[in-house]
């Protein structure tokens, strides 16, 4: 999933305040400014000229002016390309001031200017070709955070009390050991303006079902320990870049863990199971979608899903059939298709039922054989989990799985 936009910038020094020359020796400067070339004594100490020269009246003791600071600055800026703006206009001041007051640095103030000037134009170049651009969409990037970060498969421990609060980060952990969260799909989201909570939370709910079938094609596999929730984004990491939902298994427990990776998909599965699962699936879909008015209320809608049914059935039976399965997994097969050609029987007298009594008899008949013995042999010599998942009405309104729930990250 994030982390909230950074704190405000931090207020930067004022590039444009120069700092004070320094002369020879540390004497405090008058209210009239830095000395000239004089030195900072224009008389000695006993109103006499401090050194006498024989045959040449008297001068007082050459020494250096000081650099200019201003540009020293103008010039290191305009060598670093950081703020050539600013480079320019301190090598501009610099110039000024040497003027003034007769410091040195002439040759750096106009050094640091026009590399400056230069590190503009290419700045320019930069911001046309979109090359700026990226640069800082790599900034952001890098600024988003370990939960920005997260993608399909990750795991990870949440900081602070888990799931029951708003999550700003998360520590990567490997899914063999104990963890917290398990990432099983991402959804990206579009647009300039934050779209609302209502929406975010919507969209998760419809789609994160349809990544979880994707990712775990084994129902049975999650248990009634694992819950879904969904890492969205808030208004605030919006403003920031955060563009994307996040769908997660977790413990229904706050303070449980997971142990082991849910993942079972086309990455981690044998040709076998993954041939039976997909089958396995194509008939809970098909029992999924029950209508939801009883026989009584519209027997003819419930004979039109059961013909439905009973084409399922043997779609995948067939298909069962004609794959070819290794070790001791085809007599345990058979035995299951065997059970499955016999429920398409009782679903096809289901479909032509005369009455309501008539349909739920052969209804409850072609409902026997699911999750039944042969289901959980051929499992087992699949070497799929063996346990039936616990169903409740709510599942059939959902798809699959325990509840949802939703954090702001």
């Amino acid at each position: 999933m994030s982390i909230p936009p950074p704190p405000g910038p931090q207020q930067p020094q004022d590039p444009y305040q120069p700092p004070q020359p320094q002369g020879p020796y540390p004497h405090p400067q008058g209210p009239q400014g830095p000395q000239g070339p004089q030195g900072p004594y224009p008389h000695g100490p006993y109103g006499a000229a401090p050194y006498q020269v024989w045959g040449q009246g008297y001068t007082p003791l050459a020494r250096p002016a000081p650099v200019n600071g201003v540009a020293i600055a103008a010039l290191v800026l305009g060598l670093l390309c950081f703020l050539p703006a600013v480079g320019l206009v301190l090598g501009i001041i610099a110039l000024v001031q040497i003027k003034k007051r007769g410091e040195r640095g002439k040759g750096m103030a106009i050094a640091g200017a026009v590399v400056s000037s230069l590190g503009l134009a290419l700045w320019a170049v930069s911001l046309s070709t979109s090359v700026a651009s990226d640069v800082w969409e790599g900034v952001k990037e890098g600024a988003r955070g370990n939960s920005y970060s997260l993608a399909k498969g990750d795991c990870f421990d949440v900081p602070g009390t888990g799931f029951d609060q708003n999550v700003y980060d998360v520590d990567m952990v490997s899914c063999a050991d104990a963890h917290e969260g398990e990432v099983f799909g991402t959804i990206p989201l579009s647009g300039g303006d934050y779209p609302g909570d209502d929406y975010v939370t919507d969209k998760a709910e419809d789609e994160c079902w349809t990544l979880q079938d994707a990712y775990a094609m084994d129902p049975w596999a999650l248990t009634d320990e694992v819950e879904v929730y969904y890492l969205t984004p808030t208004s605030e990491s919006w403003a920031w870049g955060d563009r994307r939902i996040t769908c997660v298994f977790a413990h229904t427990d706050a303070s449980g863990v997971l142990t082991g990776s849910l993942r079972t998909d086309e990455s981690t599965l044998d040709a076998d199971q993954l041939a039976f699962l997909k089958a396995m699936d194509a008939v809970d879909e098909v029992l999924y979608e029950e209508p939801e008015e009883y026989a009584e209320e519209d027997l003819d809608a419930n004979k039109d899903w059961a013909a439905h049914v009973r084409d399922v059935l043997g779609e995948q039976a067939d298909a069962l059939r004609g794959h070819t399965w290794s070790g001791d997994a085809e007599k345990s097969v058979d035995a299951l298709v065997k059970d499955m050609r016999d429920a398409r029987a009782d679903w096809a007298k289901a479909a032509t039922a005369g009455d309501v009594d008539t349909y739920y008899l052969h209804y409850d008949d072609g409902y026997e054989y699911v999750d039944g013995d042969t289901t959980v042999a051929a499992r087992e010599a699949l070497d799929l989990a063996t346990t039936p998942p616990s169903y409740d009405e709510d599942d059939y309104d959902t798809g699959s799985g325990g509840g949802s729930g939703s954090e702001d990250v």
